[in-house]
């Protein structure tokens, strides 16, 4: 069995029999296509071993946790000790990852970045600092994997062909810009998506593949 979140299913969901994805959100739970051998369950934020048992899994359960681009938001400690309660021991595995900075252009990552390290900056969680970071400083009290030295980050990256649209509502789907724009200021003005669409037309391409950085923590729970 794999517990994750809803972000990865669709992959996992064809490697393992059962999978469970996970959200703080039924609203994103709701609004997520369904797979026959997934279970959606909205969990609350804080949860004792009793209603993670109840919720997600028994205890010794899991073959494998993953989180994508979302443990920056945790409180590690209790979530740490959740994942040790449900991997089995002592091959159990947490797989954790982040992506950074997306890929384009000169001319297109110079204006993404802009808006990203400056406009945005003011606005960003205290926990953006462990993305940036590509998570090397974030705790991670896991055991490396078979045939791994260390548990990482792993470098890789992921690619995506995507239209201007489609970047731009990945831009917009940041917690900073969200956070940006309930303080009454637009991160994307006119101005902004001008320039966005003069650098990703000047090659006459409509569709870009889009390049991100990923990094990946992943280790064993070992003996419990």
């Amino acid at each position: 069995m794999i517990s994750i979140l809803i972000q990865a299913r669709f992959q996992l969901a064809q490697i393992y029999k059962n999978v469970i994805a996970t959200d703080t959100s039924q609203g994103q739970l709701d609004f997520a296509p369904k797979i026959p051998n997934v279970r959606f369950q909205c969990t609350p934020p804080d949860m004792s071993l009793s209603e993670l048992t109840n919720m997600v899994s028994e205890q010794g359960s899991v073959d494998l946790v993953t989180v994508g681009q979302a443990m920056h938001w945790f409180d590690l400690p209790t979530f740490y000790k959740q994942v040790k309660w449900v991997l089995k021991s002592p091959h159990g595995v947490i797989a954790a990852w982040c992506y950074t900075v997306p890929e384009v252009s000169d001319h297109v990552d110079s204006i993404f970045k802009r808006i990203y390290y400056v406009d945005s900056r003011a606005y960003w969680s205290p926990g953006r600092n462990l993305i940036v970071g590509q998570y090397r400083s974030i705790d991670f009290p896991f055991e490396p994997v078979d045939g791994a030295d260390h548990t990482g980050p792993f470098e890789f990256k992921t690619e995506r062909l995507m239209d201007l649209e489609e970047y731009l509502a990945y831009t917009i789907s940041g917690s900073a810009y969200q956070t940006a724009r309930d303080k009454g200021v637009e991160l994307l003005s006119d101005d902004v998506i001008e320039e966005f669409k003069g650098a990703w037309n000047e090659d006459g391409n409509d569709k870009r593949v889009v390049k991100f950085p990923t990094y990946l923590r992943m280790g064993k729970v070992g003996d419990v």
